[in-house]
């Protein structure tokens, strides 16, 4: 008897979406992976300008007999180099033979 019985019909809509709910999964998973990678390579990035500066101040050190009195000295005269928009660089001195202190900040990047 079973033959005889009409059988639901599946509505063509049923398929769409289940085919947009795991597109919309998909890319909620695509966008957070490229966060985190995005994140990473931001703290990669203050880490090498640390690394950086201080390889600077030591070689100014090393090859002048004195810390550097400023940033822009080591931009000028060590090569150092920065983007100034996505990093601000707190560079302290206290004295000609005393080491200066520095802080690197990540700049808030803009929407």
């Amino acid at each position: 008897m079973a033959r005889f019985s009409k059988s639901k019909k599946k509505s063509p809509l049923h398929g769409l979406g289940t085919s947009l709910l795991f597109f919309a999964v998909l890319l909620l998973v695509f966008l957070i992976g490229i966060s985190s990678v995005s994140k990473g390579t931001a703290k990669r990035q203050k880490e090498a300008l640390e690394s950086a500066l201080t390889r600077c101040i030591t070689e100014c050190y090393a090859e002048e007999g004195h810390y550097p009195e400023s940033i822009y000295y080591l931009q000028e005269n060590y090569g150092l180099r920065f983007n100034e928009d996505r990093f601000y660089v707190d560079y302290r001195v206290s004295g000609a033979n005393v080491r200066p202190e520095f802080t690197v900040i990540a700049r808030e990047e803009d929407a």
